[in-house]
């Protein structure tokens, strides 16, 4: 009986000894090795001329934030520029646009490259356009605030502009953060506000839809800042990165290798990857403030927010509101903007959303094609 089993067991490894070298067989006659050959030829060639294109490349060949502009008022490390306007025989919109960007990142992404400029679209679209420029952080800020960003600094180039294009109102376009502090400041200051639109900007901070909002609910902030005082930009930069680690810290130097051979391909990469990388350090205190109000007290969307010893009410934004988001945003879902215009207290409001990423608000096609043109329309049309 012990025969017939060792027998059974030698046929049985016999049989899949034969399957496996089928097996090997059958891959070794799908393998096209001068295809194989051409492709590490080709991506061996395209590595090369990729370094060489690298090597080659002049700071200037990838700068951003090309645009003429002037610089107008500066506060501390907070400028505020002004855009010389583009002639192109559209009337130009008299009610001036200030825009605030976030305090993580640089405002330049509007002005990233030359055809793809949101910022260029407005002014050819004829809007008067003012940036806020929120500088870099050093030790001596750490106990800034939100109140001095927003009733500060913000209120000042408000009424900087003000005084200087001689109007009683402007509009107020806000990005990510930036758009939370301009939420804040119609609030408090709907008599000086024309128009409202906020770019993927959080307002409501209760759900878990992206990773950002799970991870801040729980971060111990007041260790975070006690350490450091002023937060690196490195550490806040490394935690956005790691949202998304595989697309965001691998994918894309994989397959940049496939376009590397193409030198304005390579300029636009590096010009992403210097913003990226730009990343100013925090005032202590207002990250701090941020992350507890905002992220862990979700005070805003309950008006429970008080700012320079002011309750922010956003029923008192009367003003009109257009709310645009990005829906595939990771980092600001739509669940998190859209409430504000059940909140606020206007009877124009609009909501339009994009089939597109949280950056891909300003450097895609279609932030060019379709998004900034939709803001200038709806702008010109009420201002």
């Amino acid at each position: 009986m012990s025969e017939n089993i060792f027998e059974k067991n030698l046929q049985q490894f016999a049989e899949f000894q034969t399957n496996m070298t089928n097996s090997v067989m059958k891959i070794f006659e799908q393998f096209d090795l001068q295809k194989s050959i051409t492709e590490m030829t080709t991506y061996q060639d395209k590595l090369t001329k990729g370094i060489k294109i690298l090597m080659d490349m002049k700071p200037e060949d990838a700068a951003s934030d090309l645009l003429e502009k002037e610089e107008v008022l500066r506060i501390g490390k907070m400028r505020l520029f002004h855009y010389k306007p583009i002639v192109t025989g559209k009337k130009v919109v008299k009610t001036p646009l200030l825009i605030t960007y976030a305090l993580v990142n640089r405002q330049y992404m509007m002005d990233i490259q030359p055809d793809r400029s949101v910022i260029k679209s407005f002014l050819e679209g004829g809007l008067d356009v003012y940036v806020i420029d929120w500088g870099y952080p050093t030790g001596e800020d750490m106990y800034m605030s939100m109140d001095d960003y927003i009733n500060w600094y913000m209120d000042d180039c408000v009424n900087f502009i003000r005084k200087e294009k001689k109007v009683d109102k402007v509009n107020l376009l806000g990005v990510c953060q930036g758009g939370t502090f301009s939420t804040i400041y119609s609030a408090l200051n709907p008599d000086k506000i024309k128009n409202l639109v906020t770019m993927v900007v959080p307002i409501d901070f209760s759900g878990n839809d992206a990773l950002l909002f799970r991870w801040s609910k729980f971060m111990n902030i007041d260790s975070l800042v006690d350490a450091y005082g002023v937060v690196p930009g490195d550490i806040m930069n490394f935690a956005y990165l790691i949202l998304k680690p595989l697309e965001l810290t691998m994918n894309k130097y994989i397959s940049m290798v496939d376009k590397m051979d193409d030198p304005e391909f390579m300029k636009n990469f590096m010009r992403m990857e210097k913003w990226v990388f730009d990343s100013p350090d925090q005032a202590g205190e207002t990250l701090r403030q941020f992350i507890k109000d905002m992220y862990q007290g979700n005070k805003l969307i309950k008006n429970e927010l008080v700012l320079g010893g002011k309750q922010v009410n956003l029923k008192n934004i009367t003003m009109p509101l257009l709310c645009a988001c990005a829906e595939y945003d990771h980092l600001v879902p739509l669940s998190a903007s859209r409430p504000l215009l059940d909140a606020v207290g206007s009877t124009d409001t609009q909501f339009i959303s994009f089939k597109t990423g949280h950056i891909g608000m300003y450097v895609s096609s279609q932030s060019q094609k379709t998004i900034a043109p939709q803001i200038v329309e709806w702008l010109s049309s009420r201002s």
